[in-house]
């Protein structure tokens, strides 16, 4: 008898042909499914006969009410070797086993970058232009060099903005609450004193953090009244580290001159959200790991997770 998996929101219909699956088709039979299953009782009648089920980053929560209508599942393989919307805790408690794959650090910050350019030069609204035979160049932009990009968080992702934000001839400085003056100096940047300090003197502010209790809600009302009315608040890291209703009210009122975000509370983000409307707003569908690169290592040991789980020594678990 075959274990049965199920791999979810396999949105572009890609990870049955980005790695080769055929070492397990002896023992495991693989089904993707390619659109989101917002309601749980949907999800649940969907896969409830799957014991091994592979998931795409956060796109699927799994809380603990759900590992307990999940009778049958025996493994849970997440992309990253990190996935805050499942409770692990939970899922050993109910025979779970959950593993992870490796995850490149460096196309969420190529991400990060292309909302910066894409703000500063205007690029969509020059592109929409274009296409529809509008007004030729009806924009200024903003120029890189000589401003200053300010990073809440000097992690991986951080660093490397850090060093391209350089090479652009920016002024770097960056923040966060552990952050020392010796790692930052280390990285060639300088620390800002406060995190008010850096909003009130970036140019570009780009967020680089995990989310915690202690970064939930770090940017709020009175933090993007600190920013310059010409400046722009990027954000491919988790949604609630800013307060959404602030920022679209910064956003409206042009308290600040705009926004790139790749990240939101509710994913996919609703037809009617008023953030789909705001003109200051570049927007992108959470794109930061969803790079070829990427989706190979993921399905690859995705592949490798369920072998070694098979064989009953599990690899890469996350506890």
């Amino acid at each position: 008898m075959k274990w049965k998996c199920v791999i979810l929101d396999d949105y572009q219909n890609v990870a049955m042909k980005i790695t080769d699956w055929s070492a397990i088709a002896d023992k495991v039979e693989v089904t993707s499914i390619h659109h989101y299953i917002e309601n749980e009782d949907e999800l649940v009648n969907t896969i409830q006969d799957y014991e091994i089920v592979v998931i795409m980053r956060e796109r699927t929560p799994f809380p603990a009410r759900l590992f307990k209508r999940l009778e049958k599942l025996k493994l849970l393989i997440t992309s990253g070797m990190r996935n805050a919307s499942i409770d692990l805790q939970a899922a050993s408690s109910n025979g779970v086993t959950v593993c992870g794959t490796a995850s490149s650090s460096e196309p969420p910050t190529e991400l990060a970058w292309a909302l910066i350019l894409g703000l500063a030069r205007n690029i969509v609204v020059e592109n929409n232009a274009l296409k529809q035979s509008g007004p030729w160049q009806q924009t200024v932009g903003t120029d890189l060099y000589g401003k200053t990009l300010g990073l809440l968080g000097l992690g991986k992702i951080g660093g490397r903005m850090a060093r391209i934000g350089k090479a652009f001839g920016m002024n770097v400085i960056a923040w966060s609450q552990n952050l020392t003056r010796e790692q930052a100096e280390n990285t060639g940047v300088a620390l800002a004193a406060s995190k008010e300090e850096l909003l009130k003197n970036s140019d570009f502010v780009s967020i680089h953090l995990v989310l915690s209790d202690r970064t939930r809600g770090l940017i709020g009302e009175e933090e993007l009244q600190l920013m310059r009315p010409s400046s722009f608040l990027i954000n491919t890291s988790r949604a609630a580290i800013v307060d959404q209703v602030a920022l679209m009210k910064a956003l409206e009122s042009k308290q600040i001159a705009g926004a790139g975000v790749d990240v939101f509370e509710i994913e996919p983000l609703p037809e009617l959200d008023p953030l789909r409307t705001l003109p200051n707003l570049l927007a992108t569908p959470h794109l930061g790991y969803v790079t070829q690169r990427n989706y190979h290592t993921y399905y690859k040991e995705a592949v490798e997770d369920i072998i070694a789980f098979v064989n009953g020594s599990p690899i890469r678990t996350l506890v």
